[in-house]
């Protein structure tokens, strides 16, 4: 075989992950738009943390990706919803450019529909990105994919969240959301002309096209060896974490941190750091380390963690109000690279889980493996979500240190409930079923 032959598969799998890359890219855009800019621009605006962590309520549409999940697979094609969804992100992204906010301390009505109807459209974009990946990609090439999606993912991410928020001093309003209204609108391009997308036959339908009625359907998946444990541990594994990383941001922007730094410290170099994690996790994985146990001793660091962090925050609120303000930039420093720790381990967390989860999802029947991984994803995001949502609202009840002793004790409890994993959990996570 000469060296041509050889080198056709890899320049073939180049032209399918380049694609995708840009395309998860820019799926990252709205998640690191709203938990990375978004609260340190309102919390600057002067809303109150009830009111900056309620703002996560706009992600519910991806709370609901089943309803549609079917719409994407039986009606057009993947590669069409997914120009479709892009070209709206778009179009949304341009009319915020139009609403500039004002010098109150609340959210105008119209930029709050707009971001729901942002996240409307990530969220099928999301369903019709992950279809498609998973009709392209051969399964030689679902490891270098998968690479490709997280990172890329969390890459995006990281520019809106953290980059942008750099460049505030720069851009206004407006220029912001042009700027990400053009790199949608290039990226509907890159979806509608890429070759390799292009190339993807229209799918037949091999089922009746009547579906399931849901409560057979949840009895179905529920019946599935291993699920009622794993649905329990991914909506409650990141639930201190969660809060814990909603807050402690903020709080730091109260003490002091100036808007920029935070960005760059809590955007780029916190996504980094849970980039690094995420592959040190496959690494492992690849190693042949088990994902319970690897999850029990890195929970174990988390928690940790998440302690010295605490007693950082307080001792930074205590040096905060004292006379002389050395320790006050020392402890600021530690607490800055504390970020970086806690999502360095928030990604190994997250992909020993994500493997727990698929291993659930294979002992599934074939014709339910989808929807099956759909269902514990959205309680994952749940889980993420409840806690982001509501930290706000328990700092401002329950007081800044009541509030972390909670949310230290609910970063306990996962480290409980590996202890009730169910034994089928256990091995290795096999093969996509054949």
């Amino acid at each position: 075989m000469g060296p041509d032959s050889r080198a056709r598969p890899g320049r073939a799998m180049r032209g399918k992950l380049l694609p995708l890359a840009g395309l998860y890219l820019v799926q990252g855009l709205p998640y690191g738009l709203q938990s990375g800019l978004l609260p340190i621009l309102l919390r600057a605006r002067g809303l109150s943390l009830t009111r900056v962590g309620l703002a996560k309520v706009l992600y519910a549409p991806w709370l609901f990706k089943l309803v549609w999940a079917p719409l994407v697979d039986r009606r057009g094609t993947p590669r069409a919803w997914l120009v479709l969804s892009t070209a709206a992100l778009g179009l949304v992204c341009g009319l915020l450019a139009t609403l500039a906010p004002t010098s109150q301390a609340t959210m105008p009505t119209p930029t709050l529909g707009l971001l729901l109807l942002l996240n409307l459209a990530a969220a099928v974009q999301d369903v019709a990105l992950d279809a498609l990946a998973v009709q392209l990609l051969e399964p030689a090439e679902l490891g270098p994919g998968n690479t490709v999606q997280v990172v890329a993912y969390k890459v995006g991410a990281a520019l809106a969240g953290g980059g942008l928020l750099t460049l505030l001093p720069i851009l206004s309003w407006p220029l912001l959301f042009l700027l990400l209204a053009t790199t949608y609108w290039l990226a509907t391009a890159l979806a509608w002309a890429a070759p390799a997308l292009c190339q993807l036959p229209t799918p037949q339908l091999t089922e009746p096209p009547g579906p399931k009625k849901p409560l057979h359907l949840l009895q179905d998946l529920l019946a599935v060896p291993g699920t009622l444990w794993t649905a329990g541990f991914v909506a409650t594994y990141k639930l201190g974490e969660q809060g814990a990383s909603s807050l402690f941001p903020l709080l730091l922007l109260d003490l002091g941190t100036p808007a920029p730094e935070l960005g760059l410290w809590n955007g780029v170099g916190a996504v980094g750091s849970s980039i690094i994690g995420s592959a040190l996790a496959g690494a492992l994985l690849a190693k042949h380390w088990q994902p319970l146990p690897l999850l029990k001793l890195v929970l174990k660091f988390r928690l940790g963690g998440l302690v010295c962090q605490t007693l950082l925050l307080f001792h930074l609120d205590a040096a905060d109000s004292g006379p002389s303000p050395g320790p006050t930039a020392m402890l600021r420093g530690a607490a800055l690279l504390s970020l970086c720790l806690q999502h360095f381990l928030g990604g190994l967390v997250t992909t020993a889980t994500f493997t727990v989860m698929m291993r659930c999802s294979q002992l599934a029947p074939r014709a339910l493996q989808a929807t099956h991984y759909s269902l514990l994803a959205t309680l994952e995001l749940l889980g993420k979500l409840l806690l982001g949502a509501l930290s706000g609202a328990l700092a401002d009840g329950l007081g800044l240190r009541l509030c972390f002793c909670l949310l230290l004790t609910l970063s306990a409890l996962p480290l409980l409930d590996l202890g009730l994993a169910p034994s089928m959990l256990a091995g290795a996570a096999g093969r996509h079923g054949q």
